[in-house]
């Protein structure tokens, strides 16, 4: 069940980033300056670490679509859901071991 909780947070949050980002994008067409201020104001460490919620839940959601395929399309993928599911955990926690502190080293050094 909580695969499939998490599976839609991070879907609809990836969503609305998504959205932002296009909106924010489009600004520049509206006024140059408008979308420098936009901008700006991303790059904060409160903001870097959204960055890493947004990067964690990109990762989340993708690895645990993999196991949803599987277990759609592999004949034995019901059988072994919830050790996919272990290996989807493990395979986040080591994907966001290797970003996050690249990332906030980036982050917290300007």
């Amino acid at each position: 069940m909580w695969s499939w909780v998490l599976h839609r947070i991070t879907g609809v949050a990836i969503f609305f980033f998504l959205l932002v980002h296009i909106l924010d994008t489009a600004l520049v067409r509206v006024s140059p300056e408008a979308y420098n201020a936009v901008i700006g104001t991303y790059q904060t460490p409160i903001m870097g670490l959204g960055e890493v919620a947004l990067v964690g839940a990109i990762v989340f959601h993708a690895f645990n679509g993999l196991r949803i395929i599987l277990i759609d399309f592999w004949s034995k993928g019901t059988k072994y859901q919830k050790v996919m599911f272990y290996v989807v955990i493990a395979l986040w926690v080591i994907t966001m071991l290797g970003f996050t502190p690249r990332h906030l080293i980036n982050v917290f050094s300007h």
